[in-house]
């Protein structure tokens, strides 16, 4: 059996898949110095309903629309009552876990953030939002993946892009090398009966990325001790923050993480302070602040964003959910980022400031906060490459 491999390589075990590798000598470890930038990217897929993550209970409107599946505001007594912020906005009671990364200054939020483009379509706006190019669909690569050809040096680890996730997502395809793994401890090289000869013909090929393909074969997630109190959830939510995690302390080159999570199309019986939405939450808001811990003193070189395709419907319909809408929220959080603050304009919630009647209004392009992040935190070179045709607003300054 004769085998070719060349520095466009597809390696793929079931759970992973590894593209475009692109590797050298001498190429992953001691990348992790104080100033080497990660960036991790969630993806709340499903459209999360963000007037309920992020309550304005300060607006006048929100109680009257939401009679049954609004959170009470924290003037009121008893556990169920949201978490006041800034005294307008406050979080949902089962995000408790994030207020204390509030607290620090190291959580910002933003709301009223979304598309331009006005599709009601889960597949279209996920495509939007992970190609960077709403309303277009010619668009091959994804932004995540742009980022990294953009900002390309020479001998980059193969490890730059990994996805936490069974195939490459959209936001990381293109010709970057990028990895997906539903599971770290997973991650190695299969070939049927060629196994041996691929991995003897790779470890000469590739000797530095080799030894990190047996490093993270041997990370057992039932064998990682979390630092710093940190419990992650035992959902597989959780399980992919711990394995996050692990991915950041192996020191392999990490530059963008991609995850995401489903389970945010609440049509029916959404709940308030307790239901459906309400346990989808404590267990994002729980992943997300074991991550922050568990990380402790490297969160120095990390951001992490939130983000979802569209919001929900403002007011809530016969089944006790919500329908499909327009704006949401995003959450940012790390040692980076400008936090202790709900950034965005607030676009009011009566009927002549809904988007169409309906919906939260869009009031900041998603590419915007999307923009911010690389430039400032990953020092992104060529940002109207990553997001052509589009000026960025304003600086948010969120990092």
């Amino acid at each position: 059996m004769s085998l070719l491999i060349s520095r466009r390589y597809f390696l793929k075990a079931g759970s992973v898949a590894l593209a475009g590798v692109a590797a050298g000598p001498s190429l992953l470890f001691g990348r992790a110095e104080k100033d080497h930038p990660i960036f991790i990217a969630i993806f709340q897929r499903g459209a999360a309903d963000g007037i309920s993550m992020v309550v304005p209970f300060g607006d006048r409107n929100y109680y009257a629309v939401r009679p049954q599946i609004a959170i009470p505001e924290p003037t009121r007594s008893g556990d169920e009552r949201a978490i006041d912020l800034d005294g307008f906005f406050a979080l949902h009671p089962a995000l408790s876990s994030l207020k204390p990364l509030y607290d620090e200054g190291h959580l910002a939020l933003v709301h009223a953030v979304g598309s331009p483009a006005n599709t009601r379509s889960h597949f279209d706006a996920q495509d939007y939002m992970e190609s960077g190019t709403p309303g277009t669909k010619s668009v091959a690569d994804g932004w995540l993946n742009r980022y990294m050809q953009t900002n390309s040096e020479p001998g980059a680890s193969p490890f730059r892009g990994i996805a936490l996730t069974a195939t490459v997502p959209r936001s990381l395809m293109g010709p970057a090398p990028t990895i997906a793994m539903a599971q770290v401890a997973g991650f190695g090289i299969r070939g049927g009966p060629a196994t041996a000869q691929i991995e003897e013909i790779f470890s000469k090929m590739y000797p530095e990325t080799f030894e990190a393909v047996k490093m993270l074969r041997t990370a057992n997630p039932e064998q990682y001790a979390p630092e710093n109190g940190a419990e992650y959830p035992r959902s597989p939510f959780g399980q992919t923050m711990l394995q996050i995690s692990q991915l950041v302390k192996a020191d392999v080159g990490l530059e963008v993480a991609f995850a995401d999570v489903g389970g945010w199309d609440t049509h029916a019986n959404q709940g308030a302070a307790r239901g459906q939405l309400s346990n989808r939450l404590k267990e994002f808001g729980d992943g997300l602040a074991a991550l922050y811990h568990d990380l402790g003193d490297r969160m120095r070189n990390v951001v992490v964003l939130t983000m979802t395709e569209f919001g929900r419907a403002i007011r809530q319909n016969g089944s006790g959910g919500t329908d499909h809408g327009h704006a949401s929220c995003m959450f940012a959080f790390g040692g980076p980022v400008k936090g202790g603050k709900v950034y965005g304009r607030w676009p009011g919630l009566a009927t002549e400031q809904l988007f169409e009647g309906r919906d939260l209004a869009v009031t900041m392009d998603f590419r915007d906060v999307f923009s911010e992040i690389l430039m400032r935190h990953m020092r992104a070179r060529d940002i109207a490459r990553i997001f052509p045709n589009f000026r960025a607003a304003a600086p948010l300054q969120i990092v």
